[in-house]
């Protein structure tokens, strides 16, 4: 009868506790893995993986749009540039232009050659020999040519391009114009050039003072010419 009572106590010990290890092994079962909540996080976070796919795709094809926008960019600044830098010595040449043809008042320093008959001509002396010719004038309005005057004026008379100087006697006509002794041409540029040119060894100044002319010449801060007489209003 002992025996038998123990028997009956174990066995009910070891059914109450199979129940529990069942019990908690279900429960446990249960919230390890729920196939509803399992596969909701999945779906959400494959949907979250798309986005971000897709967004990476976006900012890809973005950031290429950009830099072929700055390279247009570039490129039309360059376009831009070429044009101004054309338009600009496009406008310097005709600026020029209009300087060495007498169209336009200019202004700037520069330089004044004087160029005088002799002061004193021998009793046997042929006067014609001492005075100004227009080849003297020729000479000097030549090198200050040559020396990158951008204008030039006689006795306060522009000259163009196709100006044309006559000897008439003891005066000298420029395009038309009768203008008299002492002459006085006048040049903006750059004086220190100009002067250097014309006192050169055996140049200009040599040569004019060699044909019994009296010359003189003064550097000048500031000259103002006016433009070719034919084209005043």
């Amino acid at each position: 009868m002992k025996v038998r009572g123990k028997h009956v106590i174990l066995s009910f010990v070891l059914l109450v506790t199979g129940f529990i290890v069942s019990l908690s092994y279900q429960y446990a079962n249960e919230n390890q893995a729920d196939p509803t909540v399992s596969e909701s996080q999945w779906r959400h976070e494959d949907e979250l993986r798309r986005e971000i796919l897709m967004q990476q795709t976006a900012n890809r094809d973005r950031q290429e749009q950009l830099r072929q926008v700055q390279r247009n960019v570039r490129e039309l600044e360059a376009e831009i540039a070429q044009q101004e830098a054309t338009y600009f010595n496009l406008v310097e040449d005709l600026e020029k232009l209009r300087k060495v043809t007498g169209k336009v008042e200019v202004q700037g320093p520069g330089i004044e050659v004087s160029l005088s008959d002799y002061s004193y001509v021998p009793e046997e002396g042929n006067p014609n020999d001492y005075i100004v010719h227009e080849q003297h004038i020729h000479k000097v309005v030549h090198e200050l040519i040559v020396s990158d005057a951008e204008a030039i004026a006689i006795n306060g008379q522009r000259i163009s391009h196709h100006s044309y100087i006559q000897c008439a006697g003891p005066v000298i006509r420029i395009d038309g114009h009768t203008s008299y002794a002492p002459f006085v041409i006048t040049a903006i540029g750059d004086p220190d050039k100009f002067e250097q040119s014309l006192n050169i060894i055996g140049g200009v100044k040599d040569q004019l003072v060699n044909d019994q002319i009296e010359v003189r010449i003064q550097k000048r801060d500031n000259i103002v010419l006016d433009p070719f007489l034919s084209e005043k209003g």
